[in-house]
């Protein structure tokens, strides 16, 4: 079973393995995204932020879940993660969008 979180949250502050944006330079964040998946699995992320490379960035198991980190700008962004070339939607994402192929994206708002 996948499962996935996101929050945002400010530098210093913990959010428990979800989805994470911190202050860094500048207008920049980095945004954390986390994913419960078996180990083994090849794991990524692609979304509106790196043009929906599907091999782009890649996930790295580490204490029990795969992470990510990506530095973007502020604003809105849609994502899917792909577990084993299978692409999965955010289940604990709050907002998600139509995609125009007859099924949904999650969406991030980084601030």
């Amino acid at each position: 079973m996948t499962t996935a979180t996101r929050t945002k949250k400010k530098r210093g502050s913990s959010a428990g393995g979800k989805k994470t944006a911190s202050r860094t330079n500048g207008k920049k964040k980095r945004a954390t995204f986390h994913l419960s998946a078996d180990e083994g699995c090849a794991v990524y992320v692609a979304g509106t932020f790196n043009g929906w490379n599907p091999k782009k960035n890649k996930m790295k198991f580490k204490g029990g879940r795969y992470s990510v980190s990506v530095m973007l700008s502020p604003g809105k962004y849609e994502y899917k993660f792909i577990v084993d070339d299978v692409w999965c939607v955010d289940p604990e994402c709050a907002e998600w969008a139509p995609n125009g192929l007859g099924s949904l994206n999650s969406v991030v708002n980084v601030g």
